[in-house]
C-alpha cells in the first residue's frame, strides 16, 4: 500500500513538473487563496506596510523644503538614509530616521559577541531560546541610539537651515517624537516577522525602496531625452545582469557530502543513508550590504555636524572628512571593504563549523574521508572560507559597480539603484522560497 501511495506521489511530481510555467503559476496563486493561514500572513504583511507608508509622510514642523531638496541631493548618504526610511527623511517625518537605529544596535551586538563569550555562546549555542534573547538585548540597545540619532539629525538640520530654530522644550519634543516613530518602526518589523511571512525589517527596507520607484518612473517619463536611448538601455541590461547575479548566488550551493552509520536497535537497522549538507556561497545575504551603508553614514553625519564647530582645528577636520568622504574613489574603496569584511564577519557568527561538527557526531554521521570530530570542523571552516570569498567579491563589486556606471555616465541617480535593486531582489527571494514552502506542504 505504501508503495503504491509512493509511485503515485511520483507519478503527480513528474507532471506538474512538466506543467507550462504559467500553469504552475496559476495553480501557486490558487493555493495561496485557498489556504487561510497564508492569505491571512500576506495581508498582515499588507496592511502593517500601509500603516508604515502612513506614518513616513507625517512632518515634523518648521521644515525649509527648498533647503532640504538641495540638501539631500548633494549628500548621497541622506539620500541612501531617505531610500531606507521610506521617504520619511525627504519629509522629515516621525519616521525620518527609520530603522536605522536596530541596524546600528544589531551590528554592535555581533561585534560584542567577539568581545563577550557569554554573548557568543547565548547566540550560537543555546538554539532558538537564545538568539531571541539575543535579538532582545538589541531593541533595548537601539533605543537609547534611537534618542541619539534623532538629536543629531535635529541639531545637523538646523545647522543647515533645513529646520528653524528650536527652542529647547521643542527640540526635547521633536526627538522623543522621531525617537518613538524609530521605536514603532521597530515593532512593527517585529510584528511582520512574527505574525508575517519574511523578515520584517528587511520588508520595511523593501517598502521603503519601492516606494521611490512611482516618483523615479515619473521623473524619467517627463524628462525623457532620445538622445539617451543607449544610456537608458545599457541601465536596463546591468540592471537584468544584477538581477540574474543576485538570483544565482543567493541559490548557489556547495553541497557536502554526509553518509549515517548503521546502528542495530533490536531487530531493526538504523542509518546507512547518504545525504548532503549544503553550504551557501552567500551564507550572509543582503546583511553585508545593510551593515555597510550604515557604517558609512554616520562618519558622514558627524564630520558634517563638526564642518560648523567654532573650533577651527574641528571644523578643518570636519572638512578634511567630508571632502574625502565626497571623493568617489575613498567612498568605493571604503564601502567595497566594508561589504567584503560584513560578509566573511556575519558567516563567521551564523555559521559554527564546530558545532556542525559535534551535532554530525553526536547523531553518528560522518563526511566520507574525513574523521568525525575536530577534523570536520576544519575541513567545514576551510570549505566556507573558500566558498564565502566568492560571495564576499560579488556582493563588493555589486556595491561599487552604480558608482563606476555614475562615473562613466556621470548620472549620479544611478548611486542609489544599483544597492536597492540588490536589496529588493534578495528579499523578495526570500519571501518567495518561504511563501513557495508553505504551498507545498498544502500540496502534499
Amino acid at each position: 500500500m505504501f508503495r503504491l501511495q509512493l509511485v503515485s506521489r511520483l507519478k503527480k511530481l513528474a507532471a506538474w513538473s512538466h506543467k507550462p510555467m504559467w500553469e504552475q503559476f496559476l495553480r501557486k496563486v490558487k493555493l495561496i487563496v485557498q489556504d487561510e493561514i497564508l492569505r491571512t500572513r500576506i495581508l498582515f504583511v499588507l496592511a502593517a506596510l500601509v500603516v508604515f507608508r502612513f506614518l513616513a509622510i507625517i512632518p515634523i514642523p518648521g521644515i525649509n523644503v527648498a533647503q532640504l531638496e538641495s540638501f539631500l541631493s548633494n549628500n548621497q548618504f541622506l539620500g541612501l538614509l531617505n531610500i531606507f526610511s521610506g521617504g520619511g527623511f525627504s519629509n522629515l517625518s516621525i519616521m525620518m530616521i527609520g530603522v536605522s537605529p536596530y541596524i546600528t544596535a544589531s551590528i554592535v551586538m555581533q561585534l560584542m559577541t567577539i568581545l563577550i563569550p557569554k554573548l557568543k555562546e547565548m547566540y550560537q549555542e543555546e538554539g532558538d531560546a537564545g538568539r531571541m534573547r539575543f535579538t532582545q538585548y538589541s531593541r533595548y540597545l537601539s533605543i537609547p541610539l534611537a534618542f541619539i540619532q534623532a538629536f543629531g539629525f535635529l541639531l545637523l538640520l538646523q545647522q543647515n537651515g533645513i529646520v528653524s530654530q528650536l527652542t529647547p522644550l521643542a527640540l526635547v519634543t521633536n526627538v522623543i517624537v522621531i525617537a518613538a516613530g524609530a521605536i514603532l518602526l521597530m515593532w512593527i518589523g517585529e510584528l511582520i516577522s512574527e505574525f508575517g511571512i519574511g523578515n520584517g525589517i528587511s520588508l520595511i527596507i523593501f517598502a521603503g525602496i519601492v516606494s521611490s520607484l512611482p516618483s523615479a518612473a515619473a521623473q524619467l517619463i517627463f524628462s525623457f531625452d532620445v538622445s539617451q536611448v543607449p544610456v537608458y538601455i545599457g541601465f536596463a541590461a546591468a540592471a537584468a545582469l544584477i538581477i540574474a547575479g543576485v538570483v544565482f548566488i543567493t541559490e548557489a550551493e556547495r553541497p557536502i557530502p554526509v553518509t549515517y552509520a548503521r546502528r542495530v536497535r533490536g531487530t531493526k537497522v538504523l542509518g546507512g543513508i547518504s545525504t548532503y549538507l549544503p553550504l551557501r556561497v552567500n551564507q550572509a545575504g543582503v546583511i553585508p550590504i545593510i551593515f555597510a551603508l550604515s557604517i558609512l553614514l554616520f562618519p558622514q553625519m558627524i564630520a558634517t555636524f563638526l564642518t560648523k564647530s567654532s573650533i577651527a582645528f574641528v571644523a578643518s577636520a570636519g572638512n578634511a572628512i567630508v571632502g574625502a568622504l565626497a571623493n568617489q574613489w575613498v567612498y568605493g574603496i571604503l564601502y567595497f571593504f566594508l561589504v567584503f569584511v560584513f560578509t566573511y564577519f556575519y558567516t563567521a557568527i551564523t555559521f559554527e563549523p564546530n558545532q556542525i561538527a559535534k551535532n554530525l557526531q553526536k547523531n553518528g554521521a560522518f563526511i566520507p574521508g574525513v574523521r568525525p570530530g575536530g577534523t570536520t570542523s576544519e575541513y567545514l571552516g576551510n570549505i566556507i572560507t573558500r566558498i564565502t570569498l566568492v560571495g564576499a567579491l560579488f556582493l563588493g563589486v555589486l556595491a561599487v559597480l552604480p558608482l563606476i556606471l555614475q562615473g562613466i555616465t556621470g548620472i549620479t541617480a544611478i548611486t542609489i539603484g544599483g544597492t536597492a535593486l540588490l536589496i529588493v531582489v534578495s528579499v523578495v527571494l526570500d519571501v518567495v522560497k518561504k511563501v513557495d514552502a508553505q504551498t507545498s506542504i498544502r500540496e502534499y
